[in-house]
């Protein structure tokens, strides 16, 4: 659920967003605190069709358009067709938000495989610049245009077993950085939120491997704040950027101050 918080004086009416990953966590949140504020919204999933269907759903009790489409970003042909039936859908998409990704495995540099390394590269990265070379055209001739990429604190920490991830992250706020330079005079804003660690499902996984939390709120007495950093806290940044009039080329570190 979006928090009134995100939502204060903000108005996206007429806007058309699409959220990768928007069936879960994260980009979940984003996508319904877009859509509170008036978005119309395209949530891209994987594979949990009734995950994404709940949140679309919500999404239209809020009074907006919700679409899903299904596709797996690491493969070209899926994402493609995806980008397709989108603009088929809504036309013009004026604000991307890039929130797809999977963790490593959590291996060393020596035992990774590079089958890994590219499948991230490609979900993380490359379905980001392949997306924006279909999108970012359209948003040219918009009023305005938001590109928002969700990295991670990773990029601070550098963090040992997590080539890929590291890596992945790395390329994609390579994109970020350029195409803000790029897009700056067609009336196009690009930024990188980059949260700590998150309560999502993702987030869950990585405090019981690494921080032997069986509960990640178990953590919330050592947190900045006295709490793990929500989706919610993570979208309202997001809210932020796509509607803010002067913020472009920046990265948001949402981790408290942590690193």
């Amino acid at each position: 659920m979006a928090s009134k918080k995100s939502a204060e004086g903000v108005n996206l009416a007429g806007r058309r967003a699409l959220v990768t990953g928007g069936g879960r966590g994260i980009g979940a949140a984003i996508a319904v605190a877009l859509g509170s504020v008036g978005a119309d919204i395209a949530i891209n999933y994987r594979r949990d069709h009734e995950h994404a269907e709940a949140v679309a759903q919500e999404i239209r009790q809020a009074g907006t358009r919700a679409e899903i489409y299904a596709a797996a970003l690491d493969d070209p042909e899926a994402l493609d067709t995806m980008a397709t039936n989108v603009l088929a859908n809504f036309g013009t998409i004026d604000i991307f938000v890039h929130s797809a990704g999977i963790a490593s495995s959590g291996a060393t540099v020596v035992d990774t495989e590079e089958v890994e390394i590219e499948r991230l590269w490609r979900i993380h990265a490359l379905a980001a610049f392949s997306l924006c070379r279909r999108l970012v055209p359209g948003m040219r001739a918009a009023t305005r245009g938001d590109v928002v990429l969700v990295s991670s604190a990773a990029t601070t920490m550098w963090a040992s077993n997590s080539a890929p991830y590291n890596m992945a992250k790395a390329s994609l706020e390579a994109l970020a950085r350029t195409l803000a330079k790029e897009e700056r005079r067609n009336g196009i804003r690009v930024n990188v939120v980059a949260p700590g660690l998150v309560d999502t499902e993702m987030g869950r996984r990585l405090a019981r491997a690494a921080m032997g939390a069986e509960d990640i709120h178990d953590l919330d007495a050592t947190a900045p704040f006295e709490h793990v950093c929500s989706a919610e806290e993570v979208a309202e940044v997001v809210t932020f950027l796509v509607s803010s009039g002067y913020v472009n080329d920046q990265k948001i570190v949402i981790d408290a101050g942590t690193f």
